[in-house]
C-alpha cells in the first residue's frame, strides 16, 4: 500500500492510499479518516455515486467533524476499476466511474469490474490488516448510485453491518434507467439484477438491520430513484425511516446537510 497523503483533519488524519487489488485486477485508491482517538474505532463505510471517485464524498460531504465528536472512522473507496486497460463507456453511467457495486459476469467488464468483492473483500481485508479499526463495529452508507450499494451490499451480508443509510438511494434498479441498463451490460440481463435491487431485497426480509435514508423533494433524478417503492417495502418497519426532505436536490449540498444526523444515526449502534 501506496501513502498518497495524509492531512491533519479535525484532529485526527484524513489519509489517501493506493494499492492493487487482486479483486478488480488493477490499481485502486480510497480515503480514510482517522479519529483522534485510540483504536480500535468503529468504522462507517461510504460509498459514492455516479462519476465520483473517492474524493468527493471525502471533500464534500463534511463528515470527518462529526466522526472526530463520534469517535468514528470513514472509509471512501473509489467507485470503480480505472486506468489503462479497463474497459470504459462514453456514457456517464457506465464504465469507469460507475460500478454500481457488483461483480460483473459480462465481456468486456468481468475482468475488472468486480467492486462488490473489492469493497467487501480486497479493500476491507487491507484496510482492518493496517489501522486501528473495529471489524466487529461496522456501518455503511452512500449517495446516489453510492446509496444502492450500501443498502445491497449491507442486505447481502448480513450480521456484518449494524446499521445502513442513504442520501438519494437509486431504491429499485431493477425498474430504473439507472440499474436496468447497467445490469444489462455487468451481469447478462436486468433478471440478472434482482439480487441487487434494494427494495426487492428489503421486501423479502434481507434488509432487516437499522435503516434511514434521506432524498429531496427537489431531487432532479426522483423518476430515476424511486423512492416510494423502498418505502413500501419498509413500511411498518419502526427501526426503518424513508425520509423525504423538503425543497432539496441530489447535490452535495444535501448530503452535507444531513450527513450529522447519518453519523449520529450509525454512532448510536457502532458506540452504544
Amino acid at each position: 500500500m501506496e501513502t498518497v497523503s495524509e492531512n491533519k483533519c479535525f484532529g485526527g488524519k484524513q489519509g489517501v492510499y493506493r494499492h492493487r487489488s487482486a479483486a478488480t485486477g488493477c490499481e485502486m485508491t480510497f480515503g480514510l479518516f482517522l479519529p483522534p482517538v485510540s483504536g480500535p474505532v468503529p468504522v462507517l463505510w461510504y460509498l459514492s455515486g455516479l462519476t465520483c471517485t473517492h474524493e468527493n464524498a471525502m471533500v464534500k460531504a463534511g463528515a470527518q467533524g462529526f466522526a472526530a465528536e463520534a469517535g468514528v472512522a470513514l472509509i471512501f473507496p473509489d467507485t470503480s476499476p480505472r486506468g489503462e486497460g479497463v474497459a470504459d463507456d462514453e456514457a456517464f453511467d457506465l464504465g469507469q466511474g460507475a460500478g454500481f457495486y457488483v461483480d460483473a459476469t459480462e465481456a468486456p467488464w468481468a475482468p475488472h469490474f468486480r467492486m462488490e468483492s473489492y469493497v467487501l473483500g480486497d479493500l476491507s481485508d487491507l484496510v482492518f490488516a493496517a489501522f486501528p479499526l473495529d471489524r466487529d463495529a461496522q456501518a455503511i452508507t452512500g449517495h446516489s448510485m453510492g446509496g444502492h450499494g450500501a443498502l445491497t451490499l449491507a442486505a447481502k451480508s448480513p450480521g456484518r453491518f449494524r446499521s445502513v443509510s442513504a442520501f438519494s438511494p437509486i431504491c429499485n434498479p431493477t425498474e430504473s434507467d439507472w440499474g436496468r441498463k447497467q445490469f444489462d451490460a455487468y451481469l447478462g440481463s436486468v433478471d440478472a439484477g434482482r439480487a441487487h435491487d434494494a427494495s426487492l431485497l428489503a421486501a423479502a426480509g434481507k434488509l432487516g438491520l437499522p435503516l434511514l435514508t434521506d432524498t429531496g423533494t427537489a431531487d432532479q433524478f426522483s423518476d430515476l430513484l424511486r423512492t416510494d417503492t423502498l418505502k413500501a417495502a419498509v413500511a411498518g418497519r419502526e427501526d426503518a425511516a424513508v425520509r423525504m426532505q423538503d425543497g432539496y436536490d441530489h447535490s452535495y449540498f444535501f448530503v452535507a446537510t444531513f450527513m450529522r444526523e447519518h453519523v449520529a444515526f450509525h454512532a448510536r449502534h457502532l458506540c452504544p
